[in-house]
């Protein structure tokens, strides 16, 4: 029983593990979707981690896929959970998930790259931009063939202030490619400096948190995962519309590094 005056941590009840769940419902990532499985819910609790405190938070997860990342959120006390999965296997599962914590968990069975996220929280969650961030998370284990585009379209929205960040300055923690992790998060004269470097960094607050070696997925990658945590800035350091940003350092680095005064040009 609870102690007088606090509330009891929630804890999902025994459930098959992520294995159990891929073998159930014979679950096989595909590589032409980019898909790898993270089982090891030491480093799915480490990524959530990242994000910040949860307890009673509002949280987006993109392309939850089996569910590790899932419950760890789930385990963190969050108040609502919206899984965005555009694959229709793993919503089996995910109901499973659901079932085990009632009321809490939120299935959209679409694409995270057409889904508009204007409506998706309560109104009540909603912050001026220059107020702390709201209590909105957004979490994901992205598919590395969707992983740029998004942030992209998430970095326009943080431009624009709709989508996610209707609401105020929604926070991030995504997973990306290690070398693109780098390039998000390069200081100015470093080699991986790069279009998503000034993209991102003029808009957010961009951390690399911590590498995941490959072969803690299955299947293993050919490449380490980096966890990347995004926190839009309450002023872009370039006050320039998004599109004109974009146009300006697409064409500086479409040269190489000793030619770049040509795109400049």
């Amino acid at each position: 029983m609870a102690a007088p005056g606090k509330v009891a941590a929630f804890r999902l009840p025994p459930l098959p593990t992520i294995g159990e769940i891929i073998k159930l419902f014979r679950l096989k990532a595909q590589r032409q979707l980019s898909q790898n499985f993270l089982l090891d819910l030491r480093l799915t609790d480490k990524i959530v981690k990242q994000a910040g405190e949860l307890k009673n938070a509002h949280v987006c997860e993109v392309g939850p896929g089996p569910g590790g990342i899932t419950r760890s959120i789930l385990s963190a006390g969050v108040e609502q959970l919206l899984l965005i999965e555009k694959d229709a296997r793993f919503i089996p599962g995910l109901q499973m998930l659901s079932e085990a914590a009632p009321g809490k968990v939120h299935i959209v069975h679409g694409d995270i790259l057409t889904y508009k996220m204007e409506k998706a929280f309560p109104e009540h969650l909603k912050k001026d931009w220059e107020d702390e961030p709201p209590d909105i998370h957004i979490i994901g284990n992205l598919p590395f063939s969707v992983s740029t585009p998004l942030i992209i379209k998430w970095l326009e929205n943080v431009s624009k202030r709709d989508g996610p960040f209707t609401y105020g300055r929604t926070q991030m923690t995504l997973t990306f490619q290690k070398e693109v992790g780098e390039r998000l998060t390069a200081n100015p004269g470093g080699n991986q400096r790069s279009r998503l470097s000034i993209m991102a960094q003029h808009l957010c607050s961009v951390e690399n948190c911590f590498v995941i070696p490959g072969q803690a997925f299955v299947p293993k990658p050919e490449v380490d995962v980096a966890v990347v945590h995004f926190t839009p800035l309450v002023q872009p350091k370039i006050q320039q519309p998004f599109e004109l940003v974009e146009k300006v350092v697409r064409s500086v680095f479409q040269f190489r590094r000793k030619y770049c005064f040509r795109g400049l040009e």
